[in-house]
């Protein structure tokens, strides 16, 4: 029985404590007045009284009634009844109240009445709300209506009264009615069971007042602990919400803050950081807006409010719809039914016919949370562990394996509700098996498989909620039909009667007679014996496992099983090689759980008396297959699979030597899981339970009772234990503790087994998850992740020495101890005991630590199994490790080829080493698939062209845990995705990736590989940039003045000379130097006639002037002789060679020279003052002097003013270059003459000076003189024409076509031209963007060049007309608008559209400007990674977007070449009809460059031969300043620039227009990706640097003497020397030029070809650009093969796609041949000859048959001959193009020249004009003079008559032996020759000659001394070469 009130308190209005606004209340009376011994009464009640404040109020409210609930220490819950009603304030009252108030407001009137509340209070533990309502309104009935009873005799009544406690044993007991003695009469119903809730109807008001998914929302919040907050105005409601919200989480307590009704005054409560259910009343809304984690439901609005940064887990999806449904199904029963014709009438079923709705709904919806919880939990006995069963039963619950077996591991919800509170509560109060049991209890255990029958109809499941609401129904109201009151009420409005009589003050002594009187009356009283109905809680099914929610079915299928058990088998009975081969499909098995099961299964059935002995490999494979089943565990273990595993590692082990064993512990660390608490927590107590069932076991053994489990015999124990003696309970207690004890010793071994690592010195356990912290274990239920650093500061406390070892050993012996603690302290062990676990726990470390070093040791001596051997790359010379190989799997990447994917082997993954060389990185390892047999896998690139790296996580499927890995691209087509072996430690791989940057950008460009080779390794890290601005020292500063002492001959040096280096002025002196060493053998005459110009000339011009002034004489003579050497070195540059080839000048100026010579070489910017990137010589119109130069450039980005750089040598057009011009620039220069000028002066002189360059670059045209002397636009015409032949017609009208296309503007409009006052439109060239959506646009605008046979007219004005004169018209006259050809430009000005916006002119000049649209190199940039994306893809291409051709199109690399193409097309057409052209783009140095190499390459043939291809990139990339280091962010400053690849377009070009054309060049495809691969390899100096100046400046340019001879070859162009000379692979075979071709490719996007210089690969050999390394291997494996010639072998071989070199495997015919040609030579013992003379004399072979045949018939060899026409050219016979390919290997040293005589060139190699004239049928053509010469031999060597051949369009001087003779004995190659001089006759000369008919011609190489028959002869001779070297 209880008492059904324990207090009963009056509270009132404290008038004595009024001040300021809020009033206080006060306890007036409380009875009884000391405290119950079990119940001490509750503080704070008067605040809870009034929770909005007291307040006096002027007039009377009505009475008013609520329950407020407060939380004691012990988390008690007091019902606290308050009944409130207001009393008049009496007059002597409220004069003291007015005296108060006096001074707030003496001048307002006093209110006539005061109300103040009065508030009855009943204290309970039991929540009868309506009984107390009744009876406080009993009580105030009393005293208001004045019933005769007095209210001592009620309150006393009311406190002795008792009810019987719920859940009692008899039913009657349960109903009680009780009367207060006022002739009332109350049935008091206890409920059935004590632990169902009682709600009455409040579930259904929340539901009805919020709504179904509010309340879901709030309950999920209420279960996974959010903070909640309830809003309402009325306070009954908000304790019944918060009633209801309990009541529906049952089976679950709340456990945190629950405030149903919070008074104002205690607000600050609501920012606790702990959970909380709270109501406030609404009044308090603003106060409740700025908490930003709380849930705030507004019961009178209807909403719930979720802040932002609240995310509440929502029930897991199935469930949580049928919950929904289930709830509309309760609340709105007619939903069903509402469309129905004909609605059933209304069902309810009988029983409850008189219950009100609401109650009886209320009891639904619990019964559907009832269902949703039995679901959630269901099978959850199953997952406790019992630890003890006396003298308490200790009980844990097993998450992991609760959440595994349900197959709701990754649900977000469930975790959070079993890490919560509430849930541990459930585990306490319903582990234990032997309790009374409940609804719930019954549900879980009997119902479980109903419950799941009924999951998909709703009808079966609405029956079983209707049959359980009637079992709730019924525990509230056992007796439904006793439930009658008779209780007084108050009169209608009694309380609004005028007068009342306050509450009277009542007797104390009344009231506690009453109270000791009862109790008196309750001793004498038998006790009365609640019988407990204790029983064996029910288990319900045991949790089957769950099938994955993907239903994967397949991933435990028999057969894979199968596959493992074999395997397994395999391995024990010691078949090896089967192991090996079904090894691969179980690792692939492993990733089902079933197979893992199943592994762990068969390994126990090999394991005897604890304990299996393996061999190595057996031991090998068995710790790989446990590596790669905890691999794919999660670190919680929900399976149970690495619990399972703990006994096996512990049981496998191997013999390592005498008494040491390795087990497979040692070799299984790597794992999330063993780091994890509630792992071991789990464990042990599965553990324990185990052994404390055995024990109870033993005893039940005798008994022969069947099998039990441990919660059955833990019930059991429970039941008999009562009956125990005393002793006997001991002993057991006894026996529990010290199995627990017993347990913790070995797992305090187990884990320190498995947390101490193989190498103590490595914690590797802490790196991956540190072992957390004490603190971070709050409860039994810890967070996954255990976090907290563990090795903080263990040394400074710890005793050991070795700080390294003591670390591990330290955080390995704080875990353990704090595992021990946690377990120990919930499975109540002693204190003793825990003491002794304690000092044990670091000795146990400690002997393991000791066993571990000597296993360490001696498993460090093993041998490794299946390791391969590392092999060691071979390494250039001079190339050095930076770090010893690391062991590395290379795993496969997007490029199916390699996995196998597309047939043929898989070769990757292959497992090897990366190695770190100063140039390289280099994979070499072999493939992990054992059927892909002993092939060697090699994947390299240079690390200067690395150009991502990004860190990956890689899991192998093949082998043990690998951590990290990394991805490497590189822009020479390269991906390495790698993964580091477990051997290798993670700060080594960080150390390899901080040296791979650091070689990767230098700080300074001496840091490049380049620069070190043959440094050490270190130093080339190490290497600063110390001298990047060196301080001028004392010399310097001399050499600076010495330097402007040289006065006019070094011309102005500004203020930058002081910065200057001494490399600078050096090289400034030898250019000045080489000029008059140059003449000494002539005397140079003055010009007389100067042009007018002379005047405005500055005296630096050593060009033109000739004055030699003393001092640069004296100067010449004091060069040192060292530097003499190295004087020609800036006349030798590329520039000066060609410029003399092209005869644009020449720096000595030859006796023909005329003032007539339009260009002249200028030394303005030898001291690089005038524009840093530009070389030092530079040719310019001969009229304009350089001060003119240095102003104009300024106008032009980056100084780059426009130079020439070649010229056309059948027009005599010239092609220009220059950057863009600058904004300011290009306002002045088309400033109209006529307008007034607005800027100043200076701007206006510019800007003509402008005019003036361009207009001396017109008239250097001989058309252009040629108009002008005529003075007709016919003559202008004709003379144009003249010159040309009849294709020449043919081509002059498609350059309309071209513009156009190139323009992308309409069809002209005909009849609209007139030349004159019209204004000339403005045409811009837009190029169609080759976009997604341009698709389906027409292809008009990328039409083909030569396609366009329209003779559309091309207008001249499609070009913006600069400002300047009149074009020449006939006679003045008016013009000719009848005629048809309409004028061309003179010159094109190629620029900006951006540029030249707002460009406006008046009259025609003779220039216009083309405005074209280019990209920048931020496109380039982009498009060049999607390109390298669509290459070499990362991961294997599922995704049907990005296939290769998608990525390809995305990239927009092919419009990119197709842009850059198209412009060059069209300057190229302009160029060959007579235009000269200016190539004005971004800052000059690289579309400008692009576009103005493409164009000199398919202009002029020279530039498609070996030498001609070299001087073009030396000449426009190298000297013009091209940014090679920016670009290819080669150094530290550059790094963020990135990679940009201008110069690889241009090779991607070049190989477009190779493809077109493959008999117009010299040089092979792989000649081409030879470039491309080292001009971002930093292999050579040749492309490092951005311009001639830096390269001076760092003293490159010139090598010194000595290092020429060094065998390290500097220059990328000496290295293809040496290399032609040795191997065929850079000559192309089909080159057999046409005279004089202009080619004109195709540029659409459909004619171009994916390059596959980015997508093949040779895993064979690695890229075989680095000859010495391709053929070192060749040589091994050559000698490596020979000794198996005894057994028979195939002759057929497999050749692999990406594997082997197919050039070199398969080679081309003519390569073959040579091959064998030099094998032979070989065997015969004869010199073999070199490969190229070979050729040649087949060459000429050929072609004297050739002659022989008749010429209509194609010859014998369509390749020999050259007469077909050109469209049978370009699809002729297509020979495979040689890639890299004879095996011929001649050494080094042979670098003597070939025996054919002297050649031209810079090595000596047989010269280009050679093999050109290899290939001419008929000579003939090119014989510009001819006849027969005496000519001297090489030194003591006679003289010979030669019949010499004078070949001007060759810009040759060719010999042979007679006239008749076809093969050509020697070429002197004309533009190495610098003057021809009358000689005098030496020794051995012919005699009776005229001393006037010997002459000598002296080259940069050697004087050749000739003899003619006679003087005039010899004279026509000398002007004949000397014409040829002016105009070319």
């Amino acid at each position: 029985m209880a008492r059904l009130a324990d207090y009963f308190v009056v509270v009132g209005y404290d008038l004595d404590k009024r001040g300021g606004s809020d009033g206080q209340g006060r306890i007036l009376q409380r009875f009884p007045e000391k405290d119950w011994e079990d119940n001490p009464f509750p503080q704070g009640i008067e605040l809870f009284c009034q929770p909005s404040g007291w307040q006096l109020v002027p007039e009377r409210l009505p009475p008013s009634y609520f329950v407020a609930v407060l939380t004691d220490i012990n988390s008690e819950r007091h019902y606290c009844a308050c009944f409130t009603f207001w009393e008049e304030v009496d007059s002597t009252q409220k004069s003291l109240h007015s005296e108060v108030d006096e001074d707030d407001d003496s001048g307002s009137a006093q209110p006539e009445q005061l109300f103040a509340p009065r508030s009855l209070v009943l204290v309970s533990r039991l929540d009868h709300s309506e009984v107390f309502r009744n009876c406080l309104g009993l009580i105030y009935t009393v005293h208001i209506d004045g019933v005769n009873v007095p209210l001592e005799t009620l309150i006393g009544n009311l406190l002795t009264c008792l009810i019987p406690i719920a859940g009692g044993s008899q039913e009657e007991e349960s109903v009680r009615t009780i009367t207060l003695g006022a002739g009332d009469r109350q049935v008091i119903q206890t409920p059935i069971s004590d632990s169902l809730p009682v709600s009455s109807c409040s579930v259904a008001v929340l539901f009805r007042q919020l709504g179904i998914i509010n309340v879901l929302y709030l309950f999920c919040a209420a279960l996974t602990e959010h903070k909640i907050l309830f809003l309402s105005s009325s306070y009954q409601r908000l304790s019944d919400a918060c009633r209801a919200l309990l009541a529906i989480m049952f089976p679950l307590k709340y456990s945190f803050t629950y405030v149903p009704i919070l008074p104002g005054k205690l607000l600050e409560v609501l920012s606790t950081p702990t959970p909380f259910i709270i109501g406030v009343n609404s009044f308090f809304r603003s106060e409740t807006q700025e908490l930003l984690d709380v849930v705030i439901a507004d019961l009178d609005g209807g909403t719930v409010t979720i802040p932002e940064c609240v995310h509440i887990s929502l029930l897991p999806d199935p469930l949580l719809h049928q919950t929904q449904t289930a709830l509309s199904m309760v609340l709105d029963p007619e939903l069903e039914v509402a469309d129905h014709a004909f609605p059933p009438a209304s069902t309810q079923p009988s029983t409850l016919k008189i219950q009100p709705i609401p109650v009886l709904q209320d009891k639904e919806i619990r019964a559907v949370f009832l269902l949703l919880f039995a679901h959630l939990f269901r099978g959850y006995r199953w997952c406790l562990h019992i630890i003890r069963i006396h003298p308490e039963p200790v009980i844990r619950f097993h998450k992991a394996a609760f959440l595994g077996k349900r197959a709701l591991s990754e649900d977000d919800f469930l975790m959070k509700v079993l890490d919560g509170m509430a849930f541990a509560g459930f585990v306490s109060e319903r582990g234990p098996p032997y309790r009374p049991i409940d609804l719930f209890d019954e549900l879980v255990g009997n119902e479980v498989e109903r419950i799941r029958l009924e999951e998909g109809d709703n009808h079966k499941m609405m029956n079983h909620v209707k049959e359980l609401a009637e079992q709730l129904f019924k525990n509230e109201n056992p007796y439904p039909a006793v439930a009658m009151h008779k209780v007084q009420r108050p009169k209608e409005s009694s309380h609004l009667q005028s007068r009342h009589t306050s509450f009277p003050h009542l007797d104390e002594v009344t009231v506690q007679l009453f109270i000791d009187h009862a109790a008196a009356k309750q001793k004498t009283a038998p006790p009365i014996v609640k019988a407990e109905m204790k029983r064996m809680v029910p288990s319900g099914p045991p949790l089957g496992d769950a099938v994955d929610r993907n239903g994967s079915v397949l991933a435990n299928s028999a057969r894979r099983l199968e596959v493992v058990r074999n395997c397994i088998t395999y391995i024990f009975e010691n078949k090896m090689l089967e192991a090996k081969k079904l090894m691969p499909a179980v690792l692939r098995a492993l990733k089902g759980r079933a197979a893992r099961l199943c592994l762990t299964q068969e390994l126990n059935l090999h394991v005897l008396q604890n304990r299996a002995v393996l061999d190595d490999q057996q031991f090998d494979y068995v710790v790989r297959m446990m590596n790669c089943t905890l691999q794919d565990c999660s670190h919680m273990d929900e399976h149970g699979i690495a619990a399972a595993l703990l006994p096996l590692v512990t049981a496998f082990c191997r013999k390592l030597g005498a008494g040491i064993t390795q087990f497979a512990y040692s070799c299984v660390q790597e794992h999330m899981v063993w780091t994890n608490m509630q792992f071991w927590e789990a464990m042990f107590y599965s553990d324990v339970q185990n052994h404390i069932r055995a024990l109870y076991l033993e005893d039940q053994k005798q008994d022969g009772s069947e099998e039990h489990g441990a919660l059955e015999i833990a019930s059991e124990q429970r039941r008999l234990w009562p009956t125990l003696s005393k002793d006997k309970q001991q002993e057991l207690v006894q026996k529990e503790e010290s199995t627990v004890f017993s347990q913790a010793i070995h797992y305090a071994n187990r884990m320190s087994y498995l947390l101490l690592p193989l190498d103590t010195s490595k914690n590797r356990l802490l790196r991956g998850s540190a072992l957390g912290d004490v603190e971070s274990v709050s409860n039994s239920y810890v967070t996954n992740s255990i976090a907290g650093s563990m090795a903080e500061s263990y040394d400074t406390e710890s005793g050991f020495e070795d700080a390294e070892s003591s670390d591990v050993a330290n955080s390995v012996v704080r875990f353990i101890n704090r595992f021990v603690d946690k377990v120990c302290n919930e499975s109540g062990v002693t204190n003793e005991h825990l003491k002794a676990l304690h000092a044990m726990i670091p000795d146990i470390v400690q002997m393991h630590i000791e066993t571990l070093d000597a296993v360490h040791r001696e498993s460090k001596r093993l041998p490794p199994i299946q390791k391969p051997k590392l092999l060691r790359p071979t390494l250039l010379l001079g190339e050095e490790l930076m770090m010893e190989g690391m062991r590395v799997h290379l795993m496969p990447d997007g490029r199916e080829e390699t996995s196998g994917a597309l047939g043929g082997p898989p070769l990757l993954p292959a497992e090897g080493a990366i190695f770190l060389t100063t140039y390289r990185l280099i994979f070499k390892g072999t493939p992990i698939d054992p059927l892909v047999g002993e092939q060697v896998v090699t994947r390299s690139f240079p690390v200067a062209s690395l150009i991502k790296e990004k860190k990956i996580s890689v899991n192998l499927p093949m082998d043990q845990f690998i951590q990290e890995g990394l991805q490497l691209r590189s822009s020479t087509f390269q991906l390495m995705k790698i993964a580091f072996d477990e051997e290798v430690a993670s700060d080594l791989a960080e150390l390899f990736r901080k040296h791979m940057h650091k070689l990767r950008y230098p700080q300074h460009v001496h840091g490049t590989f380049a620069f070190t080779v043959g440094q050490s390794a270190k130093m080339a890290v190490e290497q600063k940039g110390k001298d990047k601005n060196p301080s001028l020292n004392s010399w310097q500063m001399n050499e600076s003045l010495h330097g402007l002492r040289l006065g006019h001959s070094l011309g102005r040096m500004g203020s930058s000379t002081a910065t200057l280096s001494k490399n600078l002025v050096k090289s400034a002196k030898k250019t000045i130097g080489r000029q008059y060493v140059t003449r000494k053998k002539y005397t140079p005459p003055t010009w007389e006639q100067r042009s007018s110009l002379q005047s405005e000339m500055d005296e630096d011009e050593i060009s033109v002037s000739e004055e030699v002034d003393q001092t640069s004489l004296t100067l010449s003579s004091t060069i040192k002789s060292s530097d003499r050497q190295t004087m020609s070195s800036v006349v030798e540059r590329a520039c000066c060679r060609d410029y003399q080839r092209l005869g644009l000048g020449t720096l000595s100026n030859s006796l023909t020279r005329s003032k007539n010579e339009p260009f002249r070489i200028s030394t303005v910017n030898r001291m690089y003052t005038v524009c840093r990137s530009y070389p030092g010589l530079l040719i310019v119109p001969q009229s304009i002097p350089d001060s003119t130069i240095q102003r104009i450039s300024r106008c032009y980005r980056q100084s780059r003013f426009p130079v020439v750089c070649w010229r056309s040598s059948r027009t005599k057009a010239v092609l220009l270059r220059s950057g863009g011009l600058h904004g300011k620039g290009v306002v002045g220069f088309f400033k109209s003459p006529n307008a007034p000028s607005a800027g100043s002066s200076q701007a206006d002189s510019t800007s003509l000076e402008q005019e003036k360059y361009l207009q001396a670059v017109v008239s250097s045209m001989p058309s252009y003189s040629d108009t002008g002397a005529r003075n007709t636009l016919s003559g202008f015409t004709s003379a144009h024409m003249s010159s040309s032949d009849s294709t020449d017609k043919l081509r002059q009208p498609k350059i309309g076509a071209l513009m156009k296309q190139v323009m992308g503007s309409r069809e002209d409009v005909p009849g609209t031209f007139s030349r004159g006052g019209q204004r000339a439109r403005v045409a811009s060239l837009s190029q169609p963007r080759a976009s997604e959506n341009d698709q389906d646009s027409p292809r008009g605008k990328w039409g083909s060049i030569r396609g366009t046979g329209r003779l559309s007219t091309y207008n001249a004005d499609v070009g913006n007309r600069l400002s300047g004169k009149e074009s020449p018209q006939a006679n003045g006259g008016p013009s000719e608008t009848h005629f048809l050809r309409p004028q061309r430009a003179y010159l094109y000005i190629i620029g900006d559209k951006s540029q030249l916006k707002g460009a406006k002119q008046d009259s025609f000049q003779q220039w216009e400007v083309v405005p074209i649209e280019v990209f920048d190199v931020r496109q380039v940039k982009a498009s060049f990674k999607k390109l390298m994306k669509a290459c070499m893809p990362s991961s294997v291409v599922v995704d049907p977007d990005t296939t290769f051709y998608r990525c390809l199109q995305e990239s927009e690399w092919m419009c990119l070449l197709h842009k850059v193409l198209q412009v060059s097309v069209l300057v190229v057409e302009l160029l060959d009809s007579g235009s000269s052209i200016m190539v004005s783009l971004e800052d000059g140095w690289d579309i400008t460059t692009q576009v103005v190499s493409l164009v000199q390459l398919l202009s002029d043939p020279y530039y498609r031969t070996f030498d001609g291809f070299r001087l073009l990139v030396e000449k426009e990339w190298l000297s013009f300043g091209h940014r090679f280091s920016h670009r290819g962010a080669q150094t530290l400053a550059s790094q963020n620039s990135g990679f940009t690849p201008v110069f690889l377009q241009f090779l991607d070009c070049v190989h477009q227009i190779h493809l077109q054309f493959p008999m117009e060049f010299e040089f092979s495809q792989y000649y081409l990706k030879f470039l491309a691969y080292h001009y971002v390899s930093n292999r050579f100096r040749t492309f490092l640097l951005d311009s001639d100046y830096e390269r001076i400046e760092l003293g490159v340019m010139y090598e010194e003497k000595g290092e020429k001879k060094s065998q390290q070859v500097k220059s990328v162009w000496d290295y293809i020397d040496r290399l032609n000379k040795k191997t065929p692979i850079f000559f192309n075979f089909m080159f057999a030029p046409e005279d004089g071709e202009v080619l004109k490719p195709y540029s659409y996007i459909s004619n171009l070809k994916v390059w596959d210089f980015y997508t093949e690969e040779t895993l064979s050999e690695g890229p075989s650009y680095d000859w010495e390394l391709v053929q070192g291997k060749q040589e091994q494996t050559e000698e490596g093969d020979r000794p198996d010639t005894a057994a028979p072998t195939s002759q057929r071989r497999i050749v692999w796609p990406c594997y082997d070199r197919r050039s070199k495997v398969v080679p081309d015919a003519i390569t073959k041949l040579l091959q064998e040609l030099q094998g032979l030579e070989m065997e015969l013992g004869q010199v073999s000859e070199k490969w190229k003379d070979t050729w040649d004399k087949i060459k000429a072979t050929q072609r004297s048959e050739s002659k022989l045949e008749s010429r209509g018939s194609l010859s014998s060899s369509l390749l020999m001959s050259s007469n077909l026409s050109h469209h049978r050219r370009t699809q002729g016979v297509y020979l495979k193009d040689s890639m890299v390919g004879s095996a011929i290997n001649l050494s080094l040293d042979s670098e003597g020249s070939s025996s054919s005589a002297p050649t031209g060139g810079m090595s000596g190699r047989p010269s280009t004009s050679t093999l050109y004239s290899q290939f001419q049928s008929t000579e003939s053509e090119n014989r510009s003079f001819e006849g027969i010469l005496y000519k001297k031999g090489a030194l003591l060597k006679p003289w010979k008559q030669r019949w010499f051949v004078l070949d001007k369009t060759k810009h040759q001087l060719r010999y042979y032996e007679t006239r008749q003779d076809k093969e050509c004995k020697g070429v002197i190659d004309l533009a190495e020759v610098e003057s021809v001089v009358p000689g005098t006759p030496t020794i051995g000369a012919p005699k009776n000659i005229d001393e006037k008919a010997f002459f000598d011609l002296k080259t940069t190489k050697r004087v050749y001394n000739f003899c003619a028959q006679d003087s005039g002869n010899a004279q026509l001779w000398m002007d004949n070469v000397q014409s040829c070297l002016s105009d070319a």
